[in-house]
């Protein structure tokens, strides 16, 4: 930063008033701070989130506004913007969401989320972008740049280890250091150190007993100290819990959901604890000090004219349908039953709910209020036009929430007289009774449902089926409880096969769901994560073969449940305390290193062409501090149309006494070639491919001896492996 502003800022912090100090470091409005006119500071203005900028609230109420010029782009979520394995992508969906946020006036967007996928039950998985470090630590940064080149900055969250939803505001989260430093924190490092995340937001878990909010490890030893961030840390909405240990952090903004501003732990409380000598104000001004340089970075002070922004741009609609459109993957296609042909179809059937869902509007903080959103069936029936009739069965209903009542008269009883219990009881059997018979209706309902959609797929040419899960189950505050497809949907989808073999099956889903049920009888089977308000569009241009699909899977879909190494090895789902047992062995790295066969691999995803590796060339330098290892690799498109491939680049530690998983994704490329065309791509490694975190020394560690350098297209599918050594040690912290 420049010594002028920050002599500035300080000329700023000196004429601030203790009342001023204190209305910029808490929330004064739902998403904003408050601003001290008299020397020009604004307000610091916020808004979820990370698919969208949030409707409008008013300011101290959670109370939409209720106009509609608060309608935004619906971006594709983390998910599925990691599914596309395309960091330019990446950077375009944040240039979106950046110019939407200033568009709509707001200084910082919370987004992206980052956190580990660990269990395939986390509510908020869709959220996120993947159970691998590095993959986050690519496509983060890129999404990262995207929305602050709008002069908004991103918020970067959850720091750190917020990976369940269950007793999300309390549970305690423990872990070896090693998985702590190897797994839960590269993504975060990178978001502030190559995508220089403006602001980062604190969890609300506790991390070894302290909460995030307010931990001297994470944010004073580690962010501040170890990686030097000097930009803004904000609570998550109500992550904080005492005003002394909050003030004496390195937080800099208190927020919450309540709308009591006054007595946020950073506001009136912390003004009484300063006044009264228990704080000393300097903790006051290092917070301010970050909040105005935060202010300058985005032109609010320096009287540089400022991005104007924009939203709902043909522009914008373009981009996300482009990062749709790569986040599309293909699981399998047996007999080239993909694409569908066009020409001379005349009858086809789309079966399930989701395929007529709209998924913009749910989630949790994640919601949004989206101009338009283009549903599979839409998707399908606007690109085959009238000359095809396209047949609609919901295969499967999706109750209301207000559909039961789950009143319990007893927990009750013992506070109210005799008379008030058995009024009680009287309406609990009521609506027992009602219960019952909305059951009754639910099972004739789903019959009749399912009848019809067996009935329609035998009479067909083409079937596609389109279930998964939806908000109800991806959801902020709530993890799901199985993977197991809701709906009895499994039921469904094989007497849809059973009806006709031919079904293609599409799942929408921003976490893995158990499909072994009917994964070997389907010859086509398609994977789609909240795709954005193009999602359908993208669906059926890939289905119908306008689109080669290329995204992949950036999370393992285990076979079942109980092979999750959360699950297997460590605890999830515990209110109060979470170990993280597995260590160092999430995802792809457990599944490989324990032989555990899932259903479809970290990385994969199909294409309509082939793709070859051919020759290939490494070249290794060795240096006192760091080392060169240079990858050239030939990738040729062998089939008949133009199409892109990931080449994914693994690398093995042969040497079984450091613990290390069998490999670990180091580097990733893809590429576009037309049908023939070969390219030659290369890769640099250094020391950080070859490393893990060394407890015992408290530093990461590339240590000499024999490593495998493994080439392929997913994470089970290698193709090249080459033997390299090194011949020094390296040793090295952030």
């Amino acid at each position: 930063m420049d010594e002028r502003i920050e002599s500035r800022i300080e000329e700023l912090i000196s004429q601030l008033t203790l009342d001023e100090k204190i209305s910029m470091i808490h929330g004064n409005g739902l998403f904003r701070t408050g601003g001290v006119p008299r020397l020009g500071i604004p307000c610091l203005k916020t808004s979820d989130g990370p698919m969208g900028v949030r409707a409008e609230f008013e300011d101290d109420s959670w109370k939409n506004t209720g106009t509609t010029d608060d309608f935004v782009t619906y971006i594709p979520s983390n998910s599925a913007i990691a599914s596309t394995w395309n960091q330019e992508l990446a950077y375009q969906a944040g240039e979106v969401l950046g110019e939407e946020a200033r568009g709509r006036g707001k200084d910082m967007i919370l987004a992206p989320g980052i956190n580990i996928m660990r269990s395939p039950l986390c509510g908020r998985n869709f959220e996120y972008m993947s159970e691998d470090p590095y993959l986050i630590s690519e496509m983060a940064p890129a999404l990262i740049e995207g929305i602050q080149s709008k002069d908004v900055s991103a918020c970067v969250k959850h720091f750190a280890c917020n990976n369940q939803e269950t007793g999300r505001l309390k549970v305690d989260t423990d872990l070896s250091e090693r998985a702590l430093r190897e797994i839960y924190l590269p993504g975060f490092y990178s978001a502030v150190k190559k995508g220089k995340s403006l602001s980062i937001m604190g969890a609300y878990n506790q991390l070894r007993g302290e909460f995030a909010c307010e931990s001297t490890y994470l944010l004073k030893e580690i962010l501040r100290k170890e990686w030097n961030y000097d930009g803004v840390i904000v609570s998550d909405w109500g992550g904080v819990h005492h005003t002394k240990k909050a003030a004496e952090s390195a937080l800099d903004l208190d927020m919450s959901v309540s709308c009591d501003f006054d007595n946020y732990c950073m506001a009136e409380p912390l003004k009484k604890a300063v006044k009264a000598g228990e704080i000393k104000e300097c903790f006051l001004d290092e917070k301010i000090r970050n909040v105005l340089r935060l202010m300058f970075r985005l032109h609010m002070l320096d009287g540089e004219e400022r991005q104007a922004g924009s939203y709902n741009t043909f522009e914008h609609q373009r981009t996300v349908l482009d990062v749709a459109r790569e986040a599309v993957i293909l699981l399998k296609n047996e007999e080239g039953r993909l694409p569908i042909q066009k020409k001379g179809l005349k009858r086809i059937a789309v079966i399930g709910q989701n395929a007529e869902m709209v998924h913009s509007n749910g989630g949790g903080s994640a919601e949004i209020k989206a101009l338009y959103e283009i549903s599979p069936l839409m998707g399908i029936k606007k690109l085959l036009g009238g000359n095809t009739e396209v047949l609609y069965a919901k295969g499967y209903d999706i109750p209301s929430k207000e559909a039961f009542s789950d009143i319990n008269w007893q927990e009750s009883s013992l506070s109210e007289g005799l008379e008030a219990a058995e009024q009680k009881k009287e309406l609990f059997e009521k609506n027992k009774k009602q219960e019952y018979e909305s059951r009754e209706q639910a099972r004739i309902k789903k019959e009749a449902l399912y009848e019809e959609a067996v009935k329609l797929a035998a009479s067909v040419d083409e079937v596609i089926f389109v279930g998964g899960l939806n908000h109800d189950h991806d959801v902020e505050g709530k993890d799901r409880e199985t993977m197991d497809l809701p709906y009895d949907q499994e039921h469904l989808i094989q007497g849809v096969l059973g009806a006709n073999p031919n079904t293609v099956i599409v799942m929408v889903s921003g976490s893995p769901v158990t499909m072994t049920s009917f994964s070997e009888k389907a010859k086509a089977m398609v994977w789609s994560s909240y795709n954005g308000m193009q999602g359908g569009t993208a669906l059926a241009e890939v289905l119908f073969g306008e689109v080669n699909p290329s995204g992949k899977l950036p999370v393992t879909i285990p076979k079942k449940l109980s092979d999750s190494p959360a699950h297997k090895n460590g605890t999830f789902g515990e209110e109060d305390h979470v170990f993280y047992k597995e260590g160092i062995f999430t995802g792809y790295r457990y599944y490989d290193t324990y032989q555990v066969e899932p259903l479809f691999a970290f990385g994969h995803g199909l294409s309509y062409t082939t793709f070859e590796l051919g020759q290939m060339w490494v070249d290794k330098e060795e240096k006192e501090e760091d080392v060169a290892v240079g990858i050239s690799i030939l990738i040729k498109n062998t089939g008949d149309r133009e199409g892109a491939e990931v080449i994914q680049i693994y690398v093995s530690d042969q040497q079984k006494d450091r613990g290390c998983p069998k490999k670990v994704l180091r580097a990733f490329e893809k590429v576009n070639l037309q049908a023939g065309e070969e390219k030659v791509v290369t890769f640099h490694l250094t020391k950080e491919a070859f490393s893990y975190y060394k407890e015992e020394k408290q530093m990461f560690a590339a240590e000499k001896g024999d490593y495998e350098i493994l080439i392929g297209f997913a994470s089970d599918d290698i193709k090249k492996i080459e033997k390299m050594t090194l011949g020094n040690d390296y040793y090295y912290r952030y």
